[in-house]
């Protein structure tokens, strides 16, 4: 990839080298930091070299009459105008111009815009979020906008969401020749690289083949990892603290005619809670944790990896399955979980192409 603001924009930090030494140089410092958990062969997916990110967000510059999208620079302080991006989707890439341009003419939707996000699946969503006031007015204008440009469009300001027609997209995943359909709503979240996501689940699924079982999924999201992997158990229990993912996952289940999951809307604190019969929720009352017979648990925590109690609870599983977006906090809690656990398989999955940021993938299995 060749973008004419490497160097200018601050969102991609590993342009001075080519793609193929950005995988080497990530495969060699993780080979390094988890040394003392894992000396095998560590399994990379690549990223498509350019046009991957299935979600943006942009910031709107004002110029007097004219507006433009904006970066950050190396200096964050400095502010970089930009007219495209080469790490979007086409689809975003190949309307960012056309949106700015319909815009510019339009003096509700362009006033007091200050960014703007870009979601794509089968659709394109793109969110306006203002620093004013948006009403009936403005609704009639995004109107005009989606029928123009083929998209569907939300605005945003203050605490204020409104929309001509969706709020959602839809994407599908192809994993191991068998398609998967989710539907996800606006500002929760969904993986930025579609294919890389697919490649993913996929290891995952294949890794998981032969554990049988139920399987308990914690951060589960709109069921991402979920409904692929509950092919290969008994019985699933997904939980999730996001409201609009809980939604989106009960709505994806019926999507693919899943019939063996259950999610429910309990941070993995609360979970841990509940089956430590420490507490008791109502939001679990239609679920009775006592038949499940699990085998396996999945985390695919944030940044700032897995709690204690958590930690705790998940140790006395046979299996785990981490996904990490963040190589300190996943070696910090491995070390942990290796007490009792070994590392039997480990994947370095490039999400972020063009920065120092990845995604991991351990597979552990108890000692005993």
């Amino acid at each position: 990839m060749i973008c004419k603001y490497f160097g200018k924009c601050g969102s991609c930090t590993l342009y001075k080298i080519s793609y193929d030494e950005q995988i080497s140089q990530k495969l060699k410092n993780i080979k390094e930091e988890f040394s003392n958990f894992y000396n095998k062969n560590i399994k990379v997916f690549t990223s498509q070299d350019g046009y991957f990110r299935n979600r943006a967000e942009f910031r709107i510059w004002h110029d007097n009459d004219e507006i433009n999208y904006a970066m950050n620079g190396f200096n964050k302080k400095e502010i970089v105008l930009i007219d495209e991006c080469q790490i979007v989707q086409k689809s975003i890439y190949n309307i960012m111009s056309k949106l700015i341009d319909y815009i510019s003419k339009n003096k509700f939707l362009k006033e007091k815009l200050f960014s703007i996000e870009f979601l794509s699946g089968e659709k394109l969503l793109i969110t306006l979020i203002y620093h004013k006031n948006i009403d009936n007015v403005w609704v009639e204008e995004a109107k005009n906008l989606e029928e123009n440009l083929k998209v569907h469009v939300i605005g945003r300001s203050r605490g204020i969401k409104i929309f001509p027609t969706h709020d959602f997209i839809y994407q599908k995943l192809n994993i191991l020749n068998k398609k998967y359909y989710y539907k996800v709503y606006e500002n929760s979240f969904l993986q930025p690289n579609t294919k890389v996501n697919e490649k993913m689940i996929t290891w995952v699924k294949e890794n998981t083949i032969d554990f049988k079982g139920d399987l308990l999924e914690l951060y589960c999201g709109h069921g991402n990892f979920t409904i692929p992997l509950s092919e290969n158990f008994d019985k699933v229990l997904a939980t999730e603290v996001s409201k609009s993912s809980i939604k989106s996952a009960q709505e994806n289940v019926k999507l693919n005619n899943t019939k063996n999951i259950s999610f429910v809307r309990l941070s993995s604190e609360e979970l841990t809670q509940a089956l430590n019969n420490e507490r008791e929720f109502k939001r679990l009352k239609d679920i009775k944790l006592k038949e499940f017979n699990f085998s396996t648990v999945f985390v695919d925590p944030p940044r700032a990896g897995i709690d204690k109690k958590t930690l705790n609870l998940i140790k006395n599983f046979k299996h785990i399955i981490y996904i990490s977006c963040n190589p300190t906090t996943l070696k910090r809690d491995i070390k942990i979980l290796c007490k009792t656990h070994k590392v039997d398989d480990f994947a370095l999955f490039d999400q972020f192409a063009y920065t120092d940021h990845l995604e991991c993938g351990v597979i552990l299995k108890h000692k005993i």
